[in-house]
């Protein structure tokens, strides 16, 4: 496929084998709730676009996002040492999202947020099939990471679905693959590889609720030999499609609808997520918490992504249970309007 928008101004939805050459959302034909046609400044106005590069290990997590809110450009990267407890982090809003710049393309293009001294840049080659991380902070912090979808073979999960009465939202997710590449900062120098890291990344965009909110978990490491990532989450990408699903070894399992169970007021107590299929029962505890708080009237957002250790069993069809013990991934607590 080359282009997600179709001629008649339609998204083609779907979960599908790779990913769109282009998510041409300037052809999509908007229409108000009542089919009124909206032009080019609502279409801009309405159309959001982020991205996402997590990276798991026993001594070392990380983060880093980069969003297109039309208004606003926003950006934030971390850093946690789980031994010590030691978090350090940075947060970026650029007005307008001048300074920054994003790729419709999720297979060959490079987003970035740039302020003052500081870099947060997302690299998507399709040759070889590479996504890159790369951070150059004004204190010293720098990030060079990567991973490769095809040396193993991995299938993503790529999926477009429709959102309340007049959007669509374009999806793709990977968890479970190494990672490559070093750190350093002020909590150590550090060899990806020699911490046997791994990554996840997620590359959204289109229309959605203009009020919305989720749940989300990930998780990426190895299960006696096996490659495992994860990806569920309730609130968004559920119409008609669903984006559950998890990996072993690059293979792509979909899972059916998830339910998590969390004290809202405390994310960082245990959390219960189960699958309506049986494929699914995790319990996950938090061991750090990146927070982010926005009110500006027409956007607002209330982010929390915490980072701690999962356990339970996956139950993959016609297969044995995978027990999952102390796998290092995220889960997240998000409301935003936009």
């Amino acid at each position: 496929m080359q282009r997600l928008i179709q001629a008649n101004g339609q998204p083609h939805y779907g979960i599908f084998a790779e990913a769109p050459g282009l998510v041409n959302y300037r052809d999509f034909d908007f229409r108000s709730p009542m089919g009124r046609r909206l032009g080019a400044l609502a279409k801009w106005r309405r159309f959001h676009q982020f991205q996402y590069f997590g990276l798991v290990s026993h001594e070392l997590i990380g983060g880093c996002a980069l969003g297109n809110l039309s208004l606003l450009g926003v950006g934030f990267v971390y850093l946690f040492h789980p031994s010590s407890g030691r978090l350090i982090e940075r947060q970026f809003r650029l007005p307008l999202g001048f300074g920054s710049r994003f790729s419709q393309q999720p297979d060959d293009g490079i987003c970035e947020l740039r302020s003052g001294g500081n870099l947060l840049r997302l690299e998507n080659r399709p040759q070889p099939k590479e996504k890159r991380l790369l951070v150059e902070l004004d204190d010293g912090t720098r990030i060079d990471a990567y991973f490769s979808e095809q040396q193993p073979a991995f299938q993503p999960m790529c999926i477009c679905t429709p959102t309340a009465v007049n959007g669509w939202v374009y999806a793709q997710k990977v968890a479970g693959v190494r990672c490559r590449g070093t750190v350093q900062s002020a909590l150590g120098d550090f060899d990806l590889q020699a911490l046997d890291a791994f990554a996840h990344h997620d590359w959204s965009a289109g229309y959605m609720r203009p009020e919305t909110h989720w749940n989300w978990a990930c998780l990426s490491g190895e299960v006696g030999g096996v490659r495992v990532g994860l990806n569920l989450s309730c609130g968004v990408n559920e119409t008609s499609f669903s984006e559950n699903c998890y990996w072993l070894d690059g293979e792509l399992i979909q899972v059916g609808g998830v339910h998590f169970q969390f004290d809202r007021d405390d994310p960082l107590q245990p959390w219960q997520i189960r699958s309506a299929d049986g494929q699914v029962e995790l319990r996950f505890r938090g061991h750090g918490l990146h927070r982010e708080r926005l009110d500006l009237g027409l956007l607002a957002s209330n982010f929390k992504q915490v980072f701690g250790c999962f356990e339970g069993v996956l139950r993959p069809p016609g297969r044995a249970p995978l027990v999952i013990e102390q796998l290092w991934g995220f889960v997240e607590d998000q409301y935003v309007k936009w």
